[in-house]
């Protein structure tokens, strides 16, 4: 069955750039493209996050897994008027995140720690020399057990503290139905579409995701995964987007 896509919802922020993909192919396949994100993240202010009973001068030490953990650590720690002390150590998911400490403290390489892999295990090595620290782990109150596996691999002292969370956006129910095609990126989207659309119903809609927890997600919802990425052949989602299109195209 041909699944006709003429008009497509993708649930994330729109490209900072006119040279997108995701724009190329609107324009080679004469398709309308809306980018509006299902969720958000917002930050705990200090009275939520007092309720975890939680002193960050308590810690030695930051596991830091994004970017936006940071941004919603240093804004507490700023509502709550506390300075990083020159000797905490700080644990990162990868060079990237690290190198987004700048944005908030002075860099220095010896204090601070990160994964080439992109991964925690690739912090195993720095986790085990320097395990006597007392770790705090900023995250969202939707988060995987797999972000801690590695800490308690290696017996450090952590303390898991939400300092973030995601919301679900107001989109309604016949702006969502208006869409020939769903695109998301997080289990959290698929969360929201219910939450906003409680009687979504398939049928010829045709759902796109990126990323296999999300795909998970969708599988879990009930609902037909029609379009996927990362795949052997498309890396990306707009490869994948590109690739069910043409597909589609060719069966009208």
């Amino acid at each position: 069955m041909a699944l006709k896509v003429k008009k497509i919802l993708i649930s994330q922020p729109a490209p900072s750039t006119e040279k997108s993909p995701y724009f190329d192919i609107a324009e080679k396949y004469h398709l309308h493209m809306d980018f509006r994100p299902f969720i958000r993240v917002e930050g705990l202010d200090a009275k939520e996050f007092r309720q975890q009973r939680i002193n960050i001068q308590d810690y030695t030490a930051i596991v830091f897994t994004a970017k936006v953990a940071i941004d919603h650590f240093f804004s507490l720690c700023e509502e709550l008027r506390i300075t990083m002390p020159e000797t905490m150590k700080y644990f990162c998911i990868s060079e990237a995140v690290a190198l987004y400490l700048q944005k908030y403290i002075v860099y220095r390489k010896r204090k601070i720690f990160f994964s080439i892999t992109g991964k925690m295990d690739g912090l195993s090595t720095a986790l085990t020399k320097h395990n006597k620290e007392k770790f705090i782990v900023p995250v969202s109150d939707v988060h995987t057990e797999d972000l801690t596996a590695v800490l308690d691999e290696k017996k450090v002292d952590y303390t898991k503290s939400v300092m973030y969370r995601t919301v679900s956006n107001d989109i309604t129910e016949a702006e969502i139905l208006s869409y020939d095609m769903l695109i998301f990126f997080s289990p959290s989207g698929i969360v929201s579409l219910f939450k906003n659309a409680p009687n979504f119903e398939q049928g010829d809609h045709v759902i796109g995701c990126f990323g296999a927890s999300t795909a998970k997600a969708v599988r879990d919802a009930g609902l037909r995964l029609d379009c996927e990425a990362p795949l052997p052949g498309v890396p990306s989602m707009t490869a994948a987007l590109e690739a069910f299109i043409k597909e589609n195209h060719k069966a009208k």
